[in-house]
């Protein structure tokens, strides 16, 4: 027979409102009673009825995430985050998929919220500069929070922000100390942010090294392997080639140093190839890729936690406007020192 609430709050001996106080993560209970509560939820398998849950109160124990991203790797890591920090909360996570170059991207996201009324939303990139969907939320009045927002003024819903113009300048920075002067640089979709930023800190480490950046060596991608397997074949098929490749992410790091392989070159001994994020492909690959590190599972942990605080609240709380996240240079073995020979 299935458990019900009265069981565990027996079983805990405590009261059913007391379980219910544990199980929707309220204030005003003794961490050694909620002990007491989630061991009898965990010994007698018990599931709370999630809809009776939403209709005792305002909450609905739903949060959205929705994106339109090429990286699968970067929207599985951030799921991976905002999960975690649902499960901790009783929550769920609707992660749904939109299309940015679509005619009604407020459409797509106004049936999303008539089918599943949530308590907030987090809005990945390119989709989180879009005033359309930032607008309608707002006349909702649902929580948002942005992840790497191209323009952080848009609304008072708060951002969570990594310095990339800073870890692209770090990385080619990197590279010119390990002696190259020649770089390649495969840019990402031109509808993220991180693209402009990657590329600008590229660009600033090149100028305040007082070398000459020759337009050739930028080309275009869009963040999947496919660009970079293109990228590279442009990079590396002219009369000179560059001593290093700087792609945008490494989904297309990856394409780079297959491309580079496919000529014939050596990874990292003809040619120095990393990337950025620092996503499980970067350990998968051979040579390893020196990547940066930015936390994309804390990012999506963090707003869902922002979310769920708001909500546990009763929507009163203020959300700070900004928090910035940390990067990290990884060295691994596909960049070396230039090879004069």
């Amino acid at each position: 027979m299935k458990s019900t609430i009265t069981d565990v709050a027996s079983r805990a001996g405590v009261s059913i409102k007391t379980v219910s106080r544990v199980l929707n993560d309220e204030p005003n209970v003794t961490e050694k009673t909620r002990k007491k509560v989630r061991d009898a939820v965990k010994a007698l398998k018990y599931r709370p009825n999630f809809s009776a849950r939403s209709l005792a109160g305002s909450r609905s124990y739903l949060l959205a995430m929705v994106y339109d991203n090429p990286s699968v790797e970067y929207i599985t890591h951030m799921q991976k985050g905002a999960t975690a920090a649902c499960r901790e909360h009783g929550y769920h996570l609707v992660v749904e998929p939109v299309d940015w170059d679509t005619g009604d991207l407020t459409g797509d996201i106004e049936m999303l919220l008539g089918r599943l009324p949530v308590d907030g939303v987090i809005l990945t990139p390119p989709i989180c500069d879009s005033r359309r969907i930032v607008s309608a939320l707002e006349k909702a009045r649902i929580p948002m929070v942005r992840i790497c927002p191209r323009n952080p003024l848009m609304t008072s819903a708060p951002s969570i922000n990594m310095d990339d113009a800073a870890a692209a300048y770090d990385m080619t920075r990197y590279l010119i100390d390990a002696g190259h002067t020649d770089i390649g640089f495969i840019r990402g979709a031109s509808s993220h942010e991180s693209s402009h930023l990657r590329e600008q800190g590229f660009r600033k480490a090149l100028k305040d090294a007082d070398l000459e950046l020759d337009p050739a060596r930028i080309v275009d991608g869009d963040y999947t392997f496919e660009a970079g397997l293109a990228g590279a074949e442009l990079l590396l098929s002219g009369y000179t080639r560059p001593t290093a490749i700087f792609a945008g992410n490494d989904d297309m790091a990856a394409g780079a140093i297959s491309r580079a392989g496919a000529l014939g070159l050596s990874v990292p001994e003809d040619l120095s190839v990393c990337g950025f994020d620092n996503t499980a492909l970067a350990s998968m690959i051979f040579p390893p890729l020196t990547t940066v590190s930015q936390p994309i599972t804390d990012a999506g942990r963090r707003a869902a936690h922002l979310l769920i605080d708001r909500a546990s609240k009763s929507g009163t709380a203020e959300l700070p406007q900004d928090i910035a996240v940390e990067y990290e240079i990884v060295i691994r073995g596909s960049t070396g020192t230039v090879n004069r020979g």
